[in-house]
């Protein structure tokens, strides 16, 4: 599997970065009638809040998923950042997912932060905690240069666009997992998830409104 993942890797590095985005949905969730998407562009949230973490002394990885029922509960720039980030990659995106015959793949965004000088990192090894099941990702596809050189120094970051088998159950549970050490659960931030989701409702429908005043 990590040869493949390696070939991979390999090959997404010198796909251009220009696609096309399908159906508007760039993070990779089109949302249906029985799960509605939220309004985009009335969220208050930052991308941290979003953010799955494991650190050691050397690295810390951040994780985002990248499914419009969570980004759309974002402020206006950060999901726009997003949104342009998956739309910028989403002809490498493609030919992960028609490699492997996926047909909803599940997007994350990872982050290695270098805690020491030459610290190295292989995003090939993290692993995605669902159901009492483990996945790779399938596919990675990077969008800082130094993400292939596997390397890091103090300080530095890289990041990339891990593609999975199936959707990240964004309305349930999940954790990843490197080097051994687990982030915290996913389903920790339901509570928060969800009232923000109200709040977007709340000020979507505020500004939707007709105006019913009647003028003296």
């Amino acid at each position: 599997m990590i040869a493949v993942l390696g070939c991979v890797w390999s090959l997404l590095a010198l796909v251009p970065a220009c696609g096309h985005s399908q159906g508007g949905t760039g993070t990779g969730h089109t949302g249906g009638a029985a799960d509605p998407l939220p309004p985009p562009g009335y969220g208050s949230l930052r991308q941290s809040d979003l953010a799955l973490n494991v650190r050691n002394d050397e690295l810390e990885v951040r994780l985002v998923p990248l499914d419009q029922r969570v980004t759309r509960l974002l402020a206006r720039d950060a999901y726009e950042s997003l949104e342009s980030l998956v739309h910028s990659r989403r002809s490498s995106i493609d030919s992960v997912a028609r490699m492997y015959g996926i047909s909803s793949p599940g997007l994350a965004l990872v982050t290695f932060f270098g805690g020491r000088e030459g610290v190295r990192f292989d995003a090939s090894t993290l692993l995605l905690g669902i159901r009492n099941q483990v996945q790779r990702p399938r596919g990675i596809v990077p969008f800082s240069p130094r993400f292939t050189s596997q390397q890091l120094g103090l300080r530095e970051q890289a990041s990339a666009i891990l593609v999975f088998d199936e959707l990240l159950p964004v309305t349930d549970d999940f954790n990843f997992s490197y080097q051994g050490r687990t982030s915290e659960s996913w389903g920790n931030k339901q509570r928060m998830l969800d009232r923000e989701r109200g709040r977007v409702a709340a000020r979507a429908r505020v500004t939707t409104q007709p105006d019913t005043a009647v003028s003296p």
